[in-house]
């Protein structure tokens, strides 16, 4: 097809995913034409933004590439779909009453970004270690959590700014439905074989059906979370929300119901 040279094919974000072989654009013909025209324009080759300076460039590129854990190539380019929807004036419509405009918001937001890192490692932020950028990241995000600021804004309103247009521009790429194993634009197509582990014949079963957290885990994170927000301890090893004052290693639940060791499924034996 002409959107592509012959060797790529099942193309993910770094290699990953979890559907091998699985081309979403092997279907592209069957797509109307102003869907197919829209989509395949996600990946023709980034030119020069309209939007972002290059200064700006630099830091929302490691930004982008921090919150959506893109560290090697192939990348999608996320920056280059979020300039282009700023330059065309392409928002989500709404904003928060805190916040300017969402081009400007953006501004704002890098802005404060590189004067934190200056501040605090005396360089730019697009010029720090990963690791260290991550923890500045982390640290907005911590502080959406409990209802904190960023520079005077509300750090949720920052984080969502951030966060909405990333994951939109990725989940927009073809790559990324080639990692998730989405079907792509149903219409004119259409699906036939619908129900349980039921695919159509370009569509690629799962080579790895485990949840990558078990049971247990999502309890524990969910517990944590929870503790971080009203302020409590968290649960000790071996307790998910057990009650001040209750016996060491006594659930919450029915009566007599211990904790112990569980499998890999987070059950009890």
């Amino acid at each position: 097809m002409p959107f592509r040279p012959p060797t790529q094919r099942a193309v993910t974000p770094q290699g990953r995913g979890r559907f091998p072989g699985y081309d979403v654009l092997t279907e592209a013909h069957r797509w109307d034409d102003v869907t197919a025209g829209v989509v395949l324009a996600r990946l023709a080759p980034v030119g020069d933004l309209s939007f972002f300076t290059p200064a700006e460039d630099a830091t929302v590129t490691l930004l982008c590439d921090l919150l959506l854990a893109q560290d090697g190539e192939p990348r999608i380019p996320v920056v280059s779909l979020i300039d282009a929807r700023l330059a065309a004036g392409e928002t989500d419509g709404w904003r928060y009453e805190d916040m300017p405009e969402d081009g400007q918001a953006w501004r704002d937001t890098l802005a404060d970004l590189d004067a934190d890192a200056s501040a605090g490692h005396g360089r730019g932020f697009a010029e720090l270690a990963p690791p260290a950028a991550a923890a500045m990241i982390q640290d907005v995000f911590d502080r959406s959590t409990r209802g904190g600021q960023f520079h005077g804004r509300a750090a949720n309103h920052v984080w969502s700014l951030w966060t909405r247009y990333a994951t939109t521009a990725f989940y927009s790429h073809p790559w990324a439905w080639n990692e998730i194993g989405f079907g792509g634009p149903a219409y004119p197509r259409g699906y036939k074989n619908v129900g349980v582990d039921a695919r159509e014949r370009w569509e690629v079963a799962d080579h790895d059906d485990t949840d990558p957290l078990t049971f247990a885990q999502r309890v524990k994170r969910e517990a944590d979370a929870h503790g971080r927000l009203t302020g409590s301890p968290p649960a000790p090893h071996g307790r998910t929300t057990g009650q001040q004052g209750g016996p060491p290693g006594q659930q919450d639940g029915p009566p007599g119901q211990q904790d112990g060791p569980r499998d890999e499924q987070g059950r009890l034996p």
